[in-house]
């Protein structure tokens, strides 16, 4: 179906400039906090969501009413299938004939023409090749209702490719999405515009593969310079007092399994249904960074990767024995001996005890010199093997979820993460079970962080307070051996 010119008689064209501001209000009007946020945002692609009940849904619908007075304004708006579209227009003819009482609403087209001529197109968008109906159109405003109902990002950054319009038109370009954590699009949607800064913080957008700034490419004349900024707003019920205030619908939310309480009452992202550590909560175990004693036992612990990804974790073991990760290495296409070089870098003026790799990195190749692991051990990056036995992986998840628990006596759980260590914190929520195996991860998922993090927690960590033995709690380790260096 192609859609509807605008209508642009000389009559509606001459029409009085709609008090945007007032219009905004009849529709929806927002609180302190959050909601108003959404509406001034200015960067070009912006998330509202987290909880239920946080007037999603309303604000979509009021943020296109900035526009209206600009003849030259083309919008789309968009649900995963029709039948949730048609919430989402019955929710806009109770409030737009309020707000605006000049606008129509085309029913055959689904589209709203407001008095100066600016349109909104309210549309679909169920699969992929469903983007081909707005081929050929062009919008300064696109928005996406409930992104996370979109299993992949495709039809997100094909639509991107709809922003646009003509000069001097006093239009700049804008893509909205809401969302509540959890769909079937949770996890990219939350790589896209949750992992990469501080909620409510603007930032460069980024590549949620690599987490790259995308920029301009090589021999572009603005070659380098970051493309467009993302940011993030969370909502939770309590942003909405409407639905807080009687409490009704918050004790609903109490009803219901902790997995989906914890999405639709906190707006915690960290939760994924299917997840194999659902006990990890960032309100639990992420927290700010401070600076850390000489005296704790301090090591390193990495899962190495040409092709795909190296990671790499620091621990520090507290009086308390609780473990800190207080940094990390994230990195792709780094050789070993190149490894060895970050790694020293990174670590300057820390007292390293020990370091524990992949096994599989002692392994010669064809015996044509020294292993990846004697290369970086030969320039001073000292390693031991970790033990990567089928029963190691059981025995290393269920320590993880051991050290995720709060602890009885201290209050406080067995292992905390900084919050600068952004791809561990990422990752970890997300890594799915083995549905053949529910006693292990799916290797299949990103999971070089995890494993890394595994590596470090299985080498038994004591703090300084306790004498420190390998030789005798760590079999295949010898502290005088020359090549392992310690």
């Amino acid at each position: 179906m192609t859609k509807s010119k605008k209508n642009s008689s000389p009559a509606r064209a001459k029409s009085p400039p709609i008090d945007v501001a007032k219009a905004q209000q009849v529709i929806f009007q927002p609180n302190p906090g959050p909601q108003t946020d959404f509406l001034a945002a200015p960067e070009q692609e912006v998330l509202y969501g987290g909880a239920a009940g946080g007037g999603k849904s309303f604000a979509m619908v009021a943020d296109p009413v900035r526009y209206v007075n600009n003849p030259a304004s083309n919008m789309l708006l968009v649900r995963r299938s029709t039948e949730e579209l048609r919430e989402l227009i019955s929710v806009s003819k109770q409030l737009y004939p309020q707000a605006i009482p000049e606008a129509r609403f085309l029913e055959r087209d689904k589209t709203w023409v407001f008095p100066s001529g600016a349109t909104l197109w309210m549309s679909y968008l169920d699969r992929d090749d469903d983007v081909s109906r707005y081929q050929g159109q062009a919008f300064n405003w696109i928005g996406f209702d409930e992104l996370t109902q979109w299993q992949t990002p495709f039809a997100w950054n094909y639509m991107r490719s709809r922003l646009r319009t003509a000069r001097n038109t006093g239009l700049s370009l804008y893509q909205r999405a809401t969302t509540n954590p959890g769909g079937v699009g949770h996890h990219w949607v939350k790589k896209t515009f949750v992992d990469p800064a501080v909620p409510g913080e603007a930032f460069w957008a980024t590549d949620p593969t690599t987490g790259e700034v995308i920029t301009f490419p090589k021999g572009h004349s603005r070659e380098g310079e970051p493309l467009f900024k993302r940011k993030f707003i969370p909502a939770t019920l309590f942003d909405n007092p409407y639905l807080a205030d009687d409490g009704m619908y918050e004790a609903n939310l109490l009803s219901m399994p902790e997995h989906q309480r914890r999405q639709l009452l906190e707006g915690d992202w960290s939760i994924n249904e299917g997840a194999a550590f659902p006990e990890f909560n960032v309100n639990t175990h992420v927290i700010e960074p401070f600076e850390i004693p000489h005296s704790w036992t301090k090591f390193r612990a990495a899962d190495y990767g040409y092709g795909s990804y190296t990671g790499v974790l620091w621990f520090a073991v507290s009086p308390s024995e609780q473990i800190i990760i207080y940094r990390e290495l994230y990195c792709s296409k780094v050789t070993a001996a190149d490894l060895a070089g970050l790694v020293l870098e990174a670590e300057a003026g820390d007292k390293i005890r020990y370091g524990v790799l992949d096994s599989s990195l002692w392994h010669n190749r064809g015996d044509t010199g020294p292993s990846l692991a004697e290369q970086m051990i030969i320039r001073g990056c000292r390693w031991r093997p970790s033990d990567r036995s089928r029963g190691s992986r059981v025995a290393g998840k269920n320590e993880l979820h051991r050290r995720l628990q709060i602890e009885e006596f201290t209050g406080e759980p067995g292992l905390v993460i900084f919050n600068n260590c952004r791809n561990l914190i990422s990752q970890l929520p997300s890594i799915p079970l083995d549905r053949n195996n529910p006693e292990d991860v799916d290797t299949n998922a990103e999971d070089h962080l995890y494993d890394a993090l595994r590596y470090g927690i299985m080498t038994r960590p004591r703090s300084n307070l306790f004498d420190f033995d390998p030789n005798a709690t760590r079999t295949g380790f010898q502290a005088s051996d020359p090549v392992f260096g310690y």
